[in-house]
């Protein structure tokens, strides 16, 4: 539920963004027109970062499902997968990633009914280990993930383009709406069934519960790796279709990103494709090393938790007076705000307090780290927030009686006319992510950051 129920946002949110910025297609350029230009890079500057981290655990992720399948080394299947899909996406741009989430589709209804049948008919379970293992009693941890899967997932979700670009793609809201709701059913079984397959692989003995912190996120293939020989052949095939589909998807959003948000579509595609391409070098490298595929999520989801929640109070028509000036110190305050819990919480030692900023023990420790630092980023960022409209209201107040002009913080703003050049309709099948002109492309003039 935590993974399914918050892609209904696009469909709710993404009508609304659609109708404030038309010509948009990510949330970026809804962000420029609302809150300005700084207040845009901010965005994308974190979007582009959580980009590359998902770039990075997607390679990780395949790196340690084929080496766990075959034994075969990590490195190589890296770097022949980002060659194939750098190859084919360069080729085919923003189409070819639809094309792939087809495909994708189909891969992973064809990897549950191939898993379900054979798991079911050939895997047996110990069930002297389902008492041993603690799983079906009630956590401190699973009444903790209540909370932090839902605000990691919903506001971390808000972070990726390649969601937005479908949602602006949309021909109708209620094509928005009917497409969503078919995902949000899918992937909530999807992810029960996949779920639930940690649990036999720690029952059947395919995972030793000591191991479960360190490669719970590999258990479903570990389980697999057990079965005959032609079960793992036609699942090491579909997983790696899936892996691609994926990665090709976050690595056409970055490129649309990078290419609207930092040279508002003037430098060639290519160029910026190959920019993009460049960055996957480091990729590689983090993936090789990563730890835990698990943490790379988490640290995403934690700058998530502090940006997106003063970010979103600008949708509402209520809050005009709501500027960038707000939404970046709420941001930055809500980083600095769970850096203040883990102090308070490990009694001064910054170290530590560091380390919990970086998630470095993940979700398994035994107390209330994971959970407070969750807490305070949102929290905190909303305090920051309002904190820093406090003072700049004060100072606009006080430059306004020196200078004898009329306060006019709280005036509602006017939209200009436009005159500039427009993107193409949204659902016209124009490839949003080719889109490059000679013109300014926003027809809006920006928002305010102060």
């Amino acid at each position: 539920f935590s993974a399914s129920l918050p892609l209904l946002t696009f469909a709710a949110l993404g009508s609304l963004i659609r109708k404030k910025t038309p010509e948009g297609f990510v949330l970026t350029e809804w962000t420029r027109q609302r809150y300005g230009i700084l207040t845009m890079l901010y965005l994308s500057l974190a979007t582009l970062v959580t980009l590359f981290l998902y770039l990075t655990a997607e390679l990780s992720a395949i790196g340690q499902v084929v080496s766990s399948l075959t034994g075969v080394n990590e490195l190589p299947v890296m770097i022949v997968q980002v060659a194939i899909t750098a190859i084919y996406t360069s080729l085919g741009g923003f189409r070819i990633s639809f094309v792939t989430d087809n495909v994708q589709g189909a891969m992973v209804i064809g990897l549950v009914i191939i898993a379900a049948a054979t798991i079911g008919a050939l895997t047996d379970i110990d069930t002297s280990l389902i008492e041993e293992s603690g799983f079906l009693r009630p956590s401190l941890l699973g009444w903790q993930l209540l909370y932090i899967l839902p605000v990691c997932i919903l506001t971390n979700n808000f972070f990726l383009s390649n969601f937005w670009l479908r949602a602006f793609a949309s021909k109708t809201d209620k094509d928005l709406w009917i497409g969503v709701s078919i995902a949000t059913v899918v992937i909530l079984v999807i992810l029960t069934m996949l779920g639930c397959s940690g649990l036999v692989a720690v029952w059947s003995g395919a995972l030793a519960l000591e191991d479960v912190q360190s490669s719970g996120s590999v258990a479903f293939f570990l389980l697999l790796n057990s079965l005959p020989a032609w079960v793992v052949g036609i699942v090491l095939v579909m997983v790696v279709t899936l892996s691609c589909a994926a990665f090709d998807t976050l690595l056409t959003a970055m490129i649309s990103s990078a290419s609207n948000d930092l040279f508002r579509n003037r430098l060639s595609i290519w160029w910026v494709r190959l920019g993009v391409i460049g960055i996957l070098i480091p990729s590689i490298v983090i993936a090789l090393r990563a730890p835990s595929i698990l943490q790379i999520y988490l640290i995403t989801d934690l700058v998530s938790a502090c940006i997106i929640p003063v970010l979103l109070i600008g949708l509402s028509d209520r809050f005009y007076w709501w500027r960038g000036f707000e939404v970046v110190v709420g941001g930055l305050g809500g980083i600095l705000s769970a850096f203040f819990f883990g102090l308070v919480f490990y009694e001064g030692d910054a170290r530590r307090a560091g380390n919990l900023l970086l998630i470095s023990e993940g979700l398994y420790a035994d107390d209330w780290s994971v959970f407070g630092v969750f807490v305070a980023a949102p929290v905190g960022s909303l305090l920051w927030a309002f904190g820093a409209l406090g003072c700049r209201l004060t100072f606009q107040y006080v430059q306004a009686k020196r200078t004898g002009r009329r306060f006019d913080a709280f005036d509602r703003p006017v939209d200009a006319p436009s005159d500039a050049v427009s993107f193409p309709a949204s659902g016209s099948g124009d490839d949003v992510a080719d889109v490059t002109t000679e013109q300014e492309v926003p027809s809006k003039p920006p928002g305010k950051f102060f």
